[in-house]
């Protein structure tokens, strides 16, 4: 009797598709004067060291290079830039220079993202976001970041995920300013809006030959009961719709996918109800259902409705589990390849993250790094995903 023989199917992208990972200084530097530092996690971790990335971006800038050719971060406000519409701190400026540089003397550029969900206290004692008028500060730093560092970027991404941003800052309240009141996160993305498009211009200005975009974030929204179908249908409506309505003037849309969010009325996740998704059956990795299709169900809706080139901007799963996240990888590559075979134009894909790194009001227990960090010593540690997705940069290809 012959062994059965499994066949194997090797996709491709194209020569000119990039490849790479992301991180936000916040959450891999230690805390500076920020809004999020002192915040306490869910795990119990205090907002203040993360993974001490600004003691060691020489090590860091060597696994970053191995990922593609395009490192997508963030430099950190408040320490760069600490008061109100001043100079940059000339000594932080070069040492994220140096970083810079050694990104791009291994064959790397940047995708920079202005605004990652932090801002200076200043800012904050001068009204957040609410206050209009603070506009004109994000602007002036937007002007001198152009100015300092624009030679080593490829792709601008003005702010990220203004959706989540307004959501849980505004109306869940769980991150900063823990406000609950629908009618000003709806003013923030306004707010975001203006500054957004503003900064569009004085980017162009400054740097006429590099595209400019925002990031969005998206997720794939389902009722289990009667209820929870209008809680789904809402939410859906605001978080991947509506919120996105603002910011129709970019060169790209970058796009966000790592969750399949259920409604009971509420949400169900292995955060608040461990235990619950797999009782129900649902796929799950260690905060949501993980469902890849809705990656592409979005992309698709996106490109539809915007007609822009997409790039994934942020993509990832939260396990502790190599096998896992290889698999997610081959899965989520899957439907980008899907998505692009249909016509749709996809120019890169970046993985979240390079490193373990600090989950906003979770904490360090909720691990997305190919590279695996021990929080008591900060020292990184390979694994066989990290193996497994430098091959995937470098052939551009994988097998399923």
């Amino acid at each position: 009797m012959s062994a059965i023989k499994t066949v194997s199917k090797t996709f491709r992208f194209p020569d000119n598709f990039f490849f790479g990972t992301s991180s936000a200084a916040t959450q891999i530097e230690t805390a500076s004067n920020h809004n999020w530092r002192g915040e306490i996690a869910r795990d119990g971790e205090i907002f203040n060291r993360t993974c001490d990335h600004e003691l060691r971006r020489a090590e860091d800038a060597q696994h970053i290079a191995r990922f593609g050719t395009i490192y997508r971060c963030s430099i950190d406000w408040a320490r760069i830039q600490t008061a109100p519409s001043s100079e940059f701190n000339a000594g932080v400026v070069k040492e994220y220079a140096a970083f810079f540089d050694d990104l791009q003397n291994r064959g790397m550029k940047l995708m920079l993202v202005l605004h990652h969900f932090t801002q200076p206290i200043w800012f904050e004692n001068l009204g957040g976001w609410e206050n209009k008028s603070n506009i004109a500060h994000f602007i002036d730093y937007t002007e001198r970041i152009a100015h300092h560092f624009s030679k080593y970027v490829a792709y601008w991404n003005t702010f990220n995920e203004p959706n989540v941003y307004a959501m849980n800052g505004w109306i869940l309240g769980t991150s900063p300013p823990h406000v609950k009141n629908y009618f000003k996160a709806n003013k923030i993305l306004r707010r975001f809006q203006t500054a957004h498009d503003i900064a569009f211009q004085v980017l162009r200005h400054h740097t006429p030959n590099i595209p400019i975009g925002i990031s969005l974030n998206t997720a794939l929204f389902e009722g289990k009961n009667f209820l929870g179908k209008f809680s789904a249908a809402f939410v859906d409506w605001w978080f991947n719709k509506r919120a996105m309505t603002h910011f129709k003037n970019v060169d790209f849309l970058g796009i966000s996918y790592y969750a399949h969010i259920l409604f009971d009325p509420f949400p169900i996740s292995e955060i608040h109800a461990p235990g619950k998704l797999g009782a129900l059956g649902i796929p799950h990795d260690g905060m949501w259902g993980y469902n890849p299709e809705g990656l592409s169900i979005n992309m698709r809706k996106l490109y539809a409705r915007y007609k822009k080139p997409l790039i994934i901007t942020e993509n990832g799963i939260c396990t502790d589990d190599d096998n896992k996240r290889i698999s997610a990888i081959k899965d989520y590559l899957s439907e980008v390849h899907a998505v692009m075979q249909s016509g749709i134009p996809v120019l890169g894909y970046i993985f979240w993250s390079t490193f373990d790194n600090f989950e906003w009001d979770l904490g360090k227990a909720y691990r997305f790094g190919l590279l695996r960090v021990d929080f008591e010593t900060c020292e990184r540690k390979n694994t066989a995903a990290a193996e497994f997705y430098q091959q995937v940069c470098e052939t551009k290809s994988f097998e399923l």
